[in-house]
């Protein structure tokens, strides 16, 4: 019996039945994240306020057992075999913790008392559902390997970021703290100047008035651009090996073989 139910949720997409149940809950999670949505929107929840909660909790019973049948099969996986340890360690994987989030932000306040200003803030986090969809789809799981095979470089990137961003941010700070005290008074203040102007969004609500802050301002717009497109390039290049990883084409029609 398990090892059927393992087939159905964990195998590859090979059969009738495996096709339908991915597809059905691939649905299924769109339409949460639609609810949570729509749910927003006072006129929308007031009005269908007994739907959006019917839908809620059979959303909620849904990916439950979809969670308990994972739980209980994944011994069936060479890697979980063991009875204990094994369901343990993949309880603890990223994609079963993303399981787990489908479902118990719905079920904390029936356990822990919270307040209705917590509820929701707790209900808001049914928008996590959307995370599902990486089991599902292959692009996205290409997407998490491209992020794990260049985390060193992407990890650089980011220090190289923090560094520019706390000297943008100390340059500004002195050369525009005794004319813009409100807005450069302080190093954490002028940070947010630093981050505007790093990722090129440029608010226009701070911008430097003095000769030498508006040189520190040329230069750190500069540095931003070079500086934010190399994640960019790293992200790109990784996505496109994990894409056309294994394959091959036909040195005759140029066809993937």
């Amino acid at each position: 019996m398990l090892d059927r139910i393992h087939a159905l949720l964990e195998g590859p997409a090979d059969s009738r039945a495996q096709t339908v149940t991915s597809l059905s809950v691939q649905i299924l999670i769109v339409l949460n994240v639609l609810a949570v949505i729509a749910s927003t929107v006072d006129p929308i929840r007031v009005r269908y306020q007994t739907f959006l909660s019917a839908f809620e909790v059979l959303s909620v019973t849904v990916f439950a057992i979809e969670y308990l049948l994972r739980l209980a099969s994944c011994t069936r996986d060479p890697r979980y075999a063991r009875p204990l340890s094994g369901r343990l360690r993949w309880a603890f994987t990223p994609l079963a913790i993303i399981d787990l989030l489908a479902f118990a932000p719905a079920l904390l306040p029936l356990v822990v008392g919270l307040d209705l200003r917590m509820l929701r803030a707790v209900r808001l986090l049914r928008i996590l559902r959307i995370l599902k969809l990486a089991r599902y789809s292959k692009a996205v799981q290409s997407l998490g390997r491209a992020f794990s095979s260049r985390a060193p470089e992407l990890a650089v990137t980011g220090l190289a970021l923090a560094i520019v961003l706390i000297l943008a941010s100390s340059a500004l700070y002195y050369a525009e703290r005794e004319v813009q005290p409100d807005h450069f008074g302080s190093i954490p203040e002028a940070a947010w100047w630093g981050i505007v102007t790093l990722t090129t969004v440029g608010y226009g609500d701070l911008a430097p008035v003095t000769p030498l802050g508006r040189f520190c301002a040329a230069i750190v717009a500069i540095l931003g651009l070079g500086l934010f497109a190399l994640p960019a390039g790293i992200l790109g290049s990784a996505f496109v090996e994990q894409v056309t990883h294994g394959r091959r084409n036909c040195p005759h029609c140029g066809k993937t073989i």
